[in-house]
């Protein structure tokens, strides 16, 4: 009986200290988090090493440990772990797995809007809006809605219909469903896929991207989920046309084939696009209130209209005539939509609204430009980043009066802002011509400064090598080519990393890397 009463008595001061412990938790955070970091220290010097550069849209970030020869079950690649910072570029739900974004973004802190185009943006991101229901009544809904129409059987060419090829095959097949329910305005159907209301967004976003012709569907919809995230109601929206659609399209396709018409008689794909370019110019008036502005509807009927209308109405046409070209969407100091072009050199950016000043016959200052040339104006967002960069050469300058070229917008600006080699002590024999030039030079580096926390940097020539860069750190194939080597000679065992690109004049870009070895 005393052992008994000794014992109860020791568990109730056991569970009396264990209160006072959870009390004082309570009232003093640092104490919890001194108990949680001597518990976790591991993990929390890991997170501290991700959280190496956290700014910059052109930045990587990443963290791993190399095989230090000790036994380990955790891979024969030699890598022990990795762990990705969360400033890395996420991929939106419902993306192909295989899926590279070669498009390197400008720093959006560092754009410049010209005051001659100064809010002349409007584009409106999907809007897609949620309720989430309980399970009896999810049940209900999918005894109760069918699937429409599941679009089975139809075809998208990757060529024209980029968004599409960027989806997963559980994607493209809702890809088509959205696209033959809109087309038939069958507004309500449950999706015939299992997706969540995440993916259903990006799947949205492709079909609104790749479809101008669906002039009638709205940039918002709704959908209705259960809790464990799992859609099972769309309801699409539509504008005002799809009360009288017959009459609608007809009038939409009276004025689009006047503009076509035009067209059809020219030669090169380029001319038939610079033809578009100056009808719309001519056709459209910019106004932020108009109706239906984010449809090639409002460009083309009513003649009034925001960026979208004209990049919708631009990629329509040019669809018709055979011409790839897709709607891009990003920011140019306010949200802003703009085209990509795809000639027999390559991909071009074309922003029509932004050359739709009050210069008579409009001008050519963001016509058939190269990423480097929109590097101080426009930056991609959304699933545009996956749309393919643009480099071409042949059709960069087109014809234009003396007077026009010299008001490039922001391109002329950027370009005396860039700093030259010499402006960071780089020789012309220094500058890297190649991805293996680099990891040399890269390697070289890291073995002469050894462990620890410090900057190196280097200088890359052209536009494509520093894509290739870009890809690199993104795939980590970066591992191979130099680090995991480098590491193994310093005695190295975990590298957080964080990089850099920066255009310079010339066609060349300065690569800054900042590194923690240990």
């Amino acid at each position: 009986m005393k052992f008994l009463k000794s014992l109860s008595i020791l568990l109730l001061i056991l569970f009396a200290l264990l209160c006072g412990f959870i009390i004082l938790c309570a009232f003093r955070p640092d104490v919890t988090k001194a108990v949680a970091n001597f518990l976790y220290a591991d993990e929390n010097e890991a997170e501290d090493l991700n959280r190496i550069g956290a700014d910059g849209s052109n930045e990587f970030s990443t963290i791993y440990a190399v095989d230090s020869g000790v036994d380990n079950e955790q891979g024969t690649d030699g890598a022990l772990g990795m762990d990705e910072d969360l400033d890395m570029p996420a991929k939106e739900e419902g993306l192909a797995e295989d899926i590279v974004k070669d498009y390197i973004p400008p720093e959006e802190s560092e754009l410049s809007v010209p005051e001659n185009v100064a809010g002349k943006n409007g584009y409106q991101e999907v809007q897609d809006e949620r309720e989430q229901v309980e399970d009896e009544v999810a049940d209900l809904l999918q005894t109760q809605l069918g699937v429409g129409n599941t679009g089975d059987g139809l075809i998208f060419d990757a060529v024209y219909y980029p968004y599409y090829a960027m989806l997963d095959e559980k994607g493209k097949h809702l890809y088509r469903q959205i696209y033959a329910n809109a087309n038939d305005l069958n507004q309500m159907f449950a999706p015939v896929e299992d997706i969540s209301a995440a993916q259903l967004r990006t799947v949205f976003q492709a079909v609104y991207n790749d479809h101008p012709e669906l002039f009638w569907l709205d940039t918002a919809y709704f959908c209705k989920y259960k809790r464990d995230g799992q859609c099972v109601e769309i309801d699409l929206r539509f504008n005002r046309t799809a009360l009288e659609l017959e009459e609608a399209k007809a009038v939409f396709n009276e004025n689009a084939n006047s503009v076509l018409s035009g067209a059809n008689g020219l030669q090169s794909d380029y001319e038939k696009e610079k033809y578009i370019h100056d009808a719309l110019i001519e056709r459209i008036t910019y106004n932020m209130g108009a109706e239906m502005n984010q449809s090639a509807y409002s460009a083309l009927v009513n003649g009034q209209t925001v960026c979208a209308g004209y990049a919708r109405a631009y990629q329509y046409l040019l669809q018709q005539l055979g011409i790839p070209c897709y709607y891009c969407t990003g920011y140019a100091g306010e949200n802003h939509a703009w085209n990509i072009v795809e000639l027999e050199d390559g991909y071009y950016n074309v922003d029509t609204t932004w050359d739709d000043t009050d210069t008579e016959g409009g001008n050519y200052a963001y016509f058939n430009k190269t990423d480097q040339d929109y590097a101080g104006t426009h930056v991609r967002k959304e699933l545009s980043v996956y749309l393919p960069p643009c480099n071409g050469q042949i059709y960069r300058e087109p014809d234009q009066p003396e007077d026009l070229q010299a008001q490039s917008g922001g391109e002329q600006e950027a370009l005396k802002d860039l700093k030259d080699i010499e402006d960071i002590g780089i020789s012309q024999e220094e500058v890297l011509h190649s991805l293996s030039d680099y990891y040399e030079n890269c390697y070289d580096q890291i073995v002469e400064n050894g462990q620890g926390s410090y900057e190196f940097y280097n200088v890359v020539e052209g536009a494509q090598l520093a894509q290739e860069l870009y890809v690199a750190y993104q795939e980590e194939t970066y591992r191979q080519g130099y680090m995991d080597d480098a590491m193994t000679v310093i005695s190295a065992s975990v590298c957080g990393m964080n990089l850099k690109i920066e255009e310079l004049s010339q066609d060349r870009y300065l690569v800054t890397h900042e590194v923690r070895l240990n």
